[in-house]
């Protein structure tokens, strides 16, 4: 669903521009110099309304949380929750995922958030997916050795055929979960994640970590994927049978 217009949008950006960086790109290789009194820089991509950027940086002091939103709409209500709070160690970044590297430099990040991306079901478009290689080589680009992915989906077929594209690009998996909070709420939820739970669908989780051997954008393009519906991905069956079992 596309996000309604607000009409009061560019005053509101204004009165929070403290948390925002307008020029990101004039960062690159000088966050640590730029950040001195955080120790850890982390990433989160597509941060909506930002309910998981707040708490995520109110529970992590030591870590400067740079959010990343393409949507203005979105990422201003986000803004505005972490300024209420007094939360200080979150930037905001308006820009497309796509354009990353030019922003952070080798190494620069230690970990990415990644939840609840758009899935992309067809597979003219799986190039698009935010798990798939040509994505997942850029963030290893962008972790050390050791870094980590953290990637959370409520759509089966995609963590599946995520899980796929991962292991094809040589990253270490760890924590492998399609039902993360079968004994109680586990971590930090996302406002669709809060309200998926609500309504009984199971949240998929993992975390990927890069090793010498995981592929980065050194490794070139991963070229043309083929034959990537989500139809075809190993939680297909699954997914129908809950569906079907909730119609019934």
């Amino acid at each position: 669903m596309r996000m309604r217009k607000k009409p009061n949008l560019v005053p509101r950006l204004t009165r929070a521009a403290a948390v925002m960086i307008q020029q990101p790109e004039d960062c690159r290789g000088r966050w640590h110099g730029l950040f001195p009194a955080y120790e850890h820089i982390h990433l989160e991509l597509g941060c909506g309304k930002g309910r998981f950027t707040a708490d995520t940086a109110e529970a992590n002091s030591g870590v400067l949380l740079v959010a990343v939103e393409r949507v203005p709409d979105a990422m201003v209500v986000g803004m505005e929750r972490v300024i209420s709070r007094g939360i200080e160690n979150v930037r905001f970044i308006d820009r497309d995922v796509v354009g990353l590297c030019e922003i952070f430099d080798a190494g620069e990040v230690e970990r990415i958030y990644l939840n609840f991306c758009d899935p992309w079901p067809k597979s003219r478009d799986a190039k698009h997916r935010l798990t798939a290689p040509d994505f997942l080589r850029m963030y290893a680009q962008l972790l050390p050795n050791g870094g980590e992915l953290h990637f959370k989906t409520d759509n089966r077929p995609l963590f599946d055929w995520s899980l796929e594209q991962l292991e094809g690009e040589l990253w270490t998996l760890r924590e492998v979960t399609n039902d993360l909070h079968a004994d109680g709420i586990c971590g930090i939820m996302t406002d669709y994640e809060a309200k998926f739970h609500a309504q009984g669908v199971k949240i998929n989780r993992l975390a990927a970590v890069k090793t010498a051997q995981t592929k980065t954008m050194a490794a070139g393009s991963a070229g043309r994927l083929r034959n990537a519906s989500l139809a075809d991905a190993k939680g297909r069956a699954d997914s129908l049978a809950a569906n079907l079992a909730k119609e019934a």
